[in-house]
């Protein structure tokens, strides 16, 4: 995509989810943390099924700490990973305590230190419990990033993160990454992409090349 198409991809896409925001269930950057934690490798809407009901009983590092794993892993046993994710939000909780008096980290340096945290759960937790501008790249933001041409298909998750960062205006990076998400979640799909109804088709030289491949084999 050509950099000057990018004003144009950041319009269409806030008319076609203008409220694009976390699907993650949270009301504190801890319960964020760890529900973002949860959800590597894990659809939200799973996610926010084991939360709805965690949360309810275990919302402060405290009560994690003081859990066994095998606890845990009761609570978190319908998602995937869930032994190793149940080890690293207690030892998570742990540092928590230990060093930050119980408190989440506000910076990505300080987060990507703790058990299980990655660079996109700390881009999640410091872009929507912060407000700090940041572009979590996962699996739908990946995948859209290539489709239109904003990344190369084989670039890194950083790779696309950075050429993101360099593209986009940084006061758009959360909300766009938000409407990214949304994109690939209803409307590119990894299966079955919705070319043929979507606003962004004319930008998108993946989708164009669908289409143009579809009528090739329609008028044979």
């Amino acid at each position: 995509m050509r950099k000057r198409d990018i004003p144009e991809l950041i319009q269409r896409l806030d008319q076609m989810f203008p409220n694009a925001q976390c699907e993650l269930v949270h009301h504190s950057p801890f319960t964020l943390l760890v529900a973002t934690m949860l959800s590597a490798q894990t659809t939200d809407e799973m996610v926010n099924r084991v939360t709805k009901d965690l949360f309810q009983s275990y919302d402060q590092p405290e009560q994690y700490a003081a859990m066994s794993q095998e606890e845990l892993e009761k609570h978190i046993r319908r998602i995937g990973l869930f032994r190793s994710k149940a080890k690293h939000i207690i030892a998570m909780s742990k540092i928590l305590l230990e060093e930050y008096h119980g408190e989440v980290p506000q910076t990505r340096e300080e987060l990507v230190k703790l058990p299980g945290v990655g660079r996109k759960t700390a881009n999640v937790v410091i872009s929507n419990a912060f407000h700090v501008p940041a572009i979590a790249v996962d699996t739908h933001v990946d995948r859209v990033s290539k489709r239109l041409g904003l990344s190369k298909w084989k670039d890194s998750v950083l790779e696309v993160e950075k050429n993101l960062m360099k593209l986009i205006p940084q006061e758009e990076w959360t909300q766009t990454h938000h409407r990214l998400i949304f994109l690939g979640r209803y409307q590119c799909k990894a299966q079955n992409p919705q070319c043929a109804d979507c606003q962004l088709l004319d930008l998108c030289r993946e989708g164009l090349k669908r289409m143009k491949n579809a009528d090739l084999v329609e008028n044979t």
